[in-house]
């Protein structure tokens, strides 16, 4: 794992800083940045997009799955059971799968599209975190470097202390 100075870490973190800028300029910079953003906030969805994420809610659903195959149940006591001679679906049960195959066909597409917007939204969300993270990291080695110079002063003034003593 490489080692960064505080200068490259907030370089990293502020992506059009420019180059000319001193350490403690950089560091104030950060400081004094926001850099956590909400992103669980009001998207601006389109009608399709909003419809695909209710249908990948409703679809990963134990009621879903539950009252699917509930209905698919009915269907084939109706058709094997119940109407035998005069079965609208006998028993192959070619018309109830030709209504499974074009609900996949109608749905896998919708339930990767709300996956791939929700990936879109995590990787957002880890890239701010990264931000965050990297800004505690200065923020905490900045303190780290003053609590040396404090250090530093305390043992410079009890020697100082010490040699006026007799």
């Amino acid at each position: 794992m490489e080692t960064l100075s505080k200068a490259e870490i907030i370089r990293r973190i502020i992506e059009d800083v420019e180059s000319e800028l001193k350490d403690e300029d950089l560091l104030q910079l950060v400081l004094e940045r926001t850099i956590s953003q909400d992103h669980g906030g009001a998207d601006v969805n389109t009608a399709g997009q909003r419809a695909a994420d209710r249908l990948a809610k409703l679809a990963g659903s134990w009621t879903f799955v539950i009252s699917f195959a509930v209905f698919i149940f009915i269907w084939i006591v109706i058709n094997a059971v119940i109407l035998l001679s005069r079965a609208f679906d006998p028993f192959p049960f070619i018309l109830l799968n030709l209504l499974l195959s074009c609900l996949a066909a109608i749905q896998a597409p919708l339930i990767m599209m709300s996956q791939n917007r929700q990936e879109e939204k995590d990787r957002q969300r880890a890239q701010n975190d990264y931000k965050v993270n990297l800004k505690t990291e200065v923020i905490i080695r900045d303190i780290h470097d003053q609590l040396d110079e404090v250090r530093l002063m305390v043992k410079q003034l009890q020697a100082a202390e010490q040699g006026k003593e007799p």
